[in-house]
C-alpha cells in the first residue's frame, strides 16, 4: 500500500499543507514541537479513521478553527486506487468518504488501509497495563480479519448487556437468573471465537518476531506468552474447548460477579507477557531493550500483515530512532528496505541511499492548492 498524497486543512498546528511522498523510505525532519507527528497522524486518519496520538477528534483542530479536512490518494500493490476524505466539525462530527462514497459505520473501512505505526507514545504496549497490549493484538488481527473485527464489537456489546443484567441483579432489581445464563452462552461463544484467533495469530506471528528481533539485538532470546482467564494458553485448544472453559469459568465464578455486579473474566481481561532470556520485560529490561522489542513487534506486525493479506502496510514511525546507536538504526534502515513505504520522523536528517528527505517546512503551504 502506498500513500501518493495527502492534504491537511486546519490539522492540529497545519493551517495549510501537503505531502507526497516517495515509493521506498521517507524522512520527515524538523524541530520538536513543529508538527511532524501531526503529518503522520493524518495520515494514520485516513487509514484508520482516527489517530494514533489522541483518540479525540476535537483535539485535531486547530486552535480558533471549527473544522478540519484530510484529503488523501492511496494506491494498493493490485493497482487499486483509493480516495480517502475525512471531514470533523464539532456541530457534524466526523465524515469519512472513499472514493466519494459515504462509509459508515467506520468499522467498515479498516482492513482497506493496512497500517502500523510506532511512536514514543507506544511504549506503554510493552511496560504498561494489559489494555494496551490486547489493543495491539486486536489492531494487528482486526486489519487482515473482518470476522475477528466483527467479534470483537458483538462481544463489547454482549459484555455491556451482561454488565447491566448484573448490577440489576445485585441492586435486587432482577431475579432474571435465565437471562444471565443466556447472555453468558453468547459470551463464551464470543471469547472462544476471540481467544482461539488470538493464540493462532501468536502462533504464526512469533516466528516472525524471533527472527527480527534477533537482527536488532545480539545473544538476547524472546518469548511471549498469552495469559487468559483460562490460564497461559498455546495453540493446543480448539474453539469447542475453549467454550466449554468460558462457560465453567463464568458459572463457577457467578455468584462473585453477581455481587461484584460486573464480569470478571473474559477476553477483555486477558494478558501478553514478554519475556528477553526468561526474564519479564515490564519488571527487568532496559529502556533500550524494552524499545527494541517494541520495533520488532512492529516490524513482525509488518511482515505478518504481508505475509497474510499480499499487501505490504503502510509504515508510520515517529521518532524511532530515538536512544538507539547507530548500528541498530542502520540495522533498521537495511530492514525498511524490503518493507515497501515507510515514513519516519526524525529531528535532523539522516544522509542516506535509497531514502527521500523533507523538511517539515517544505509540507506547510500558505494557501490550499
Amino acid at each position: 500500500m502506498r500513500l501518493e498524497r495527502i492534504r491537511y486543512e486546519n490539522f492540529r498546528n497545519h493551517r495549510f499543507a501537503s505531502f507526497e511522498p516517495s515509493e521506498g523510505i521517507n524522512l520527515i525532519y524538523g524541530r520538536n514541537g513543529s508538527g511532524k507527528t501531526s503529518i503522520l497522524e493524518g495520515i494514520h486518519y485516513c487509514a484508520l479513521t482516527r489517530g494514533f496520538v489522541s483518540g479525540s477528534d476535537s483535539e485535531c483542530l486547530l486552535f480558533s478553527t471549527d473544522y478540519f479536512l484530510l484529503e488523501s490518494s492511496f494506491q494498493a500493490e493490485s493497482g487499486r486506487d483509493l480516495s480517502v476524505k475525512i471531514t470533523y466539525t464539532k456541530e457534524r462530527e466526523k465524515l469519512l468518504t472513499v472514493n466519494n462514497s459515504d462509509i459508515k459505520p467506520f468499522s467498515g473501512h479498516i482492513g482497506r488501509i493496512p497500517c502500523i505505526t510506532f511512536s514514543p507514545n507506544e511504549m506503554i504496549i510493552v511496560n504498561g497495563a494489559p489494555a494496551e497490549r490486547r489493543r495491539f493484538i486486536d489492531s494487528a488481527i482486526s486489519q487482515t480479519d473482518r470476522r475477528y473485527l466483527d467479534d470483537l464489537i458483538a462481544y463489547r456489546r454482549v459484555l455491556q448487556q451482561r454488565n447491566a443484567l448484573l448490577v440489576q441483579i445485585a441492586e435486587k432489581k432482577s431475579h432474571q437468573n435465565g437471562m444471565l445464563a443466556l447472555w453468558t452462552e453468547n459470551l463464551s461463544t464470543l471469547a472462544a471465537s476471540i481467544v482461539y484467533t488470538r493464540v493462532r495469530f501468536l502462533n504464526q506471528f512469533f516466528s516472525r518476531f524471533r527472527e527480527l528481533f534477533s537482527q536488532l539485538s545480539l545473544n538476547e532470546e524472546p518469548s511471549i506468552l498469552y495469559r487468559s482467564s483460562l490460564g497461559t494458553l498455546s495453540g493446543d485448544l480448539s474453539v469447542e474447548e475453549l467454550f466449554l472453559g468460558f462457560m465453567k469459568k463464568f458459572q463457577d465464578s457467578e455468584a462473585f460477579e453477581s455481587m461484584r455486579a460486573q464480569t470478571m473474566s473474559g477476553p477483555h481481561r486477558d494478558d501478553l507477557l514478554f519475556y528477553i532470556n526468561g526474564r519479564e520485560i515490564k519488571k527487568y529490561a532496559s529502556q533500550g531493550q524494552l524499545r527494541t522489542f517494541l520495533i520488532a513487534l512492529k516490524l513482525a506486525q509488518h511482515h505478518y500483515f504481508h505475509e497474510t493479506t499480499g499487501e505490504k502496510p503502510l509504515s508510520l514511525f515517529d521518532d524511532i530512532f530515538s536512544e538507539l546507536d547507530e548500528l541498530r538504526i542502520a540495522d533498521i534502515f537495511t530492514i525498511l528496505e524490503k518493507c515497501g513505504q515507510s515514513i519516519i520522523t526524525v529531528t535532523e536528517n539522516i544522509e542516506k541511499n535509497n531514502v527521500t528527505a523533507f523538511p517539515l517546512e517544505s509540507l506547510k503551504c500558505k494557501k490550499e492548492h
